[in-house]
């Protein structure tokens, strides 16, 4: 019995390297929710804002008592996105990943992948500033 994995298609890997950029952004949308906005509305002074999100959306005290594993989570998925999108999605063209009757698809399903990781990065990275560093960072400044 042989037990080397049999390797993927170039175009199953390419849809899987863009939903796991998919689930990178949702992911990390929800670190934003849960975290980053409610702390911004109080810093700004909008407490009742906070009040009303979190009567209308009580799941998002859940999830908020869950940060770590809902940071974690959304920064691995990130993480791998970027490995996949700029690893092993260039390998992967230099085959025939790239349908020869249309060239242009690799290069605009690429860019828009690249577009979607990106923001998930900047959302994700401003999450974790406001969750974990900008409490510090003020009671550093208020003494």
């Amino acid at each position: 019995m042989n037990s080397t994995p049999v390797p993927l298609a170039p175009e199953e890997s390419a849809r899987r390297a863009a939903l796991l950029n998919y689930f990178s952004l949702f992911s990390s949308f929800s670190t934003l929710i849960c975290c980053a906005l409610p702390s911004v509305l109080v810093l700004l002074g909008m407490g009742t804002a906070v009040a009303s999100l979190l009567s209308a959306a009580p799941w998002l005290v859940s999830l908020s008592r869950h940060k770590i594993w809902s940071f974690s989570i959304a920064g691995t998925l990130i993480a791998v996105s970027f490995v996949m999108t700029y690893v092993v999605a260039p390998r992967l063209q230099r085959g025939d990943a790239c349908a020869a009757d249309d060239p242009t698809t690799c290069g605009e399903v690429s860019k828009l992948s690249r577009v979607v990781l990106w923001g998930s990065a900047l959302i994700w990275s401003g999450g974790f500033f406001v969750a974990y560093l900008l409490g510090p960072i003020l009671e550093h400044m208020d003494r």
